[in-house]
């Protein structure tokens, strides 16, 4: 067997999956539970954790906070996407490649795939086991919203856990993040790890580059060129 020796970290929404609608009835019923008033205006997700989309829906919603509405808030979120399995399947998509491109890659030899996400583990699990992306990915490794670290931070926290998992060694240059937002490319730059970008998201492909990615496609829909990305970006 090969020892690992690439780490591929995915954000999971609008890199992977798109399930807005599902998202916003989630956070709509989120907010009631834990406000007792209806959601009015939700805050912008792309690149984002969840904390800090939480915090920022309840200042947009004139919410004076407390220090029980953050777990509060996450643990009602949790239990509204829970509720939504049949509507993640129903109104959740694949996003064109994103399949094919995850299959390819567990093909690639020395290469583990888990995924780094603003997204509470639960929620993001379900996601993706709902949308039949589960197979490739080591979710149990992943960097997941935990109320404390950023995604920079959180990116560490994945390969760590990844290699302890695996007994190998992730080096900064051998580990990838793919991805769709400037704050994800600037998260990776932080973390000094190479960053693909996919402009399936809110951003344009320039917007992509000038925030610092690494290399800029437009979808995950042309294989290849994925795969001869993080061949590149990784140095192996």
């Amino acid at each position: 067997m090969t020892t690992p020796n690439r780490l591929v970290l995915w954000n999971v929404d609008h890199t992977l999956v798109d399930v807005g609608r599902v998202t916003r009835e989630a956070y709509a019923d989120a907010f009631r539970a834990t406000t007792g008033r209806q959601l009015v205006r939700l805050a912008p997700t792309p690149g984002r954790t969840e904390s800090e989309i939480i915090f920022e829906t309840l200042a947009f919603n004139d919410i004076v906070t407390t220090d029980d509405h953050l777990p509060a808030f996450m643990d009602a979120l949790v239990r509204a996407f829970a509720a939504r399995r049949a509507e993640l399947r129903a109104y959740g998509r694949v996003l064109a490649g994103a399949r094919e491109a995850l299959d390819a890659l567990a093909r690639e030899p020395g290469t583990v795939q888990s995924v780094l996400t603003g997204s509470l583990q639960p929620n993001a699990e379900l996601k993706l086991t709902e949308l039949g992306l589960a197979g490739p990915l080591d979710l149990d490794t992943g960097g997941y919203e935990n109320g404390v670290y950023s995604k920079a931070s959180l990116l560490e926290v994945a390969r760590t856990r990844t290699a302890a998992k695996h007994g190998a060694r992730f080096t900064e240059d051998a580990t990838v993040y793919i991805a769709d937002s400037p704050r994800d490319v600037q998260a990776a730059k932080i973390a000094r790890t190479p960053v693909i970008a996919v402009a399936t998201g809110s951003a344009t492909a320039a917007e992509l580059r000038a925030a610092g990615a690494d290399e800029v496609l437009p979808t995950l829909a042309a294989t290849d060129a994925l795969l001869t990305a993080v061949r590149t970006v990784t140095r192996l």
